[in-house]
Order: C-alpha cells, then sequence, then structure tokens
C-alpha cells in the first residue's frame, strides 16, 4: 500500500489536507525557503485536534545544512519538544562542511528522537557524495526514511536515481530492513502513478498547493483528494 504524506506549510493547509483524506502530514513553515521548524502551537493543533500522524521538519534557518553547536542545540531541543508534543516523526538533515551525510549529527538526533521515527530530508539531495554511499549513511545513522527528489529538481526527474535507492535498500543490513524511501519534490496528482512505477517506492511526498488570491500558496483539498485516488487506481 502506498503511504502518502502531505507538506503543510501552516495550520489552514494541515485542515485542508485533512478534508482531502490525508492521515500523515510534514509539518513546516516558510515553504517559500524550503520550509522552517513549525510552532508548537500548530504541531498540538495537527496531533490533538486533527488527530494528523505530523511529522514535524526541525530546521531553525534557512541555507545550508551544516550548523554551529548552537544551532545543533536547538535543533535537539526542538525535537525533545516535538516527543512531548506527540509528533509521530521530526524530519532532520545534516551535512559536512565537505557536503557529506553527517553520520554523527544523525545518529545524534536519532538518539534524541526517543520512539519517535525520524526522516532524513533533502539535505540529501545535496550532498557531494554518490547517492548509494550518502544512502548507507543515512540508514547507519539509525534514520526510518530518506525523502529526496533522487538529487534532481524534481522527483519525476530523479526517478531513475530513486529507482537505484528503492532498490539498495534491499541490500542494507538486516538491523535496517524496514528503511523506506520517501519521493517528494514536484509530486503532483498527475504524475504519480508514473513516478511510482518508475521508482517502485512504497511513500510520496506532495504538497498539493494552490495559490489564492490573496497571493498565499496553501494546501489544497481537492488536489489531496485526487492525489490519493490516483494512487488508490493502481
Amino acid at each position: 500500500m502506498i503511504q502518502v504524506e502531505i507538506c503543510t506549510p501552516s495550520r489552514a493547509s494541515a485542515v485542508a489536507a485533512k478534508e482531502g483524506g490525508a492521515q500523515r502530514i510534514e509539518l513546516c513553515r516558510d515553504l517559500a525557503c524550503g520550509g522552517l521548524t513549525p510552532t508548537d502551537d500548530d504541531i498540538g493543533f495537527c496531533v490533538r485536534s486533527l488527530g494528523l500522524r505530523t511529522h514535524v521538519l526541525v530546521r531553525p534557518r534557512p541555507g545550508d545544512f551544516c550548523y554551529s553547536e548552537a544551532e545543533v542545540e536547538e535543533i535537539m531541543a526542538t525535537i525533545d519538544r516535538c516527543r512531548r508534543l506527540g509528533a509521530a516523526a521530526v524530519v532532520v538533515g545534516f551535512l559536512t562542511a565537505e557536503g557529506r551525510i553527517d553520520v554523527d549529527l544523525t545518529r545524534r538526533a536519532v538518539q534524541r528522537a526517543g520512539g519517535m521515527e525520524v526522516t532524513f530530508h533533502r539535505a540529501f539531495d545535496e550532498a557531494r557524495q554518490d547517492p548509494l554511499e550518502a544512502l548507507q549513511a543515512v540508514a547507519e545513522a539509525g534514520c526510518h526514511r530518506l525523502l529526496t527528489s533522487g538529487q534532481a529538481p524534481t522527483a519525476i526527474d530523479g526517478a531513475a536515481v530513486i529507482r537505484r535507492l528503492v532498490d539498495a535498500t534491499c541490500r542494507l543490513p538486516l538491523s535496517t530492513y524496514r528503511f523506506k524511501i520517501l519521493a517528494g519534490s514536484g509530486v503532483t496528482p498527475s504524475n504519480v502513478r508514473e513516478l511510482i512505477a518508475k521508482t517502485g517506492v512504497s511513500e510520496v511526498h506532495g504538497s498539493c498547493k494552490a495559490t489564492r488570491p490573496d497571493g498565499a500558496v496553501q494546501t489544497d483539498a481537492a488536489q489531496v483528494r485526487q492525489l490519493i485516488d490516483n494512487i488508490a487506481m493502481l
């Protein structure tokens, strides 16, 4: 069964995602800069009031994914708060100054997450190392899934690399056998079946966003419903 995750940058978007039939969201804010950590109030609202399986993006600032120790401490404190608020997962990403997966910091975040799942986000797509080598690093650090566009602008563009990553998960150590590849970036109702067919992924991530008359960008319930319906037709 294909799992659907909807990226929601606000409470209103989370409400729209639920109206469209979503059960799982990645909650963030400021999607224009790639997404930042949402507020505690918004996390609590999505978990308690909406009853959604809430995966929280933990990213303290725009820019690169090489963090100072002060920023790392902020990230770890945010992970603690997400756990207390009832989040199902946190979404993190760490690169070294050389642009490689920072295994030590990733493992530290996994340990801090406790019973929550950990997704390594699209910092992976900016890593300056072979994607299969980077995948192994993410998995060995203890993450449960990888959100990726296959190191391309969109998941459709990166479908061949995503397919290689999916196939490689079968060769990971037994301790990581449940590791999932989550395909994201440019995923729409019109291309989701093609993406799944080309990549073999069991999880997809889309924003299903639309621009409102006031210029605000928000998740569109109708698009979410169409995305889910199109997957169900597979």
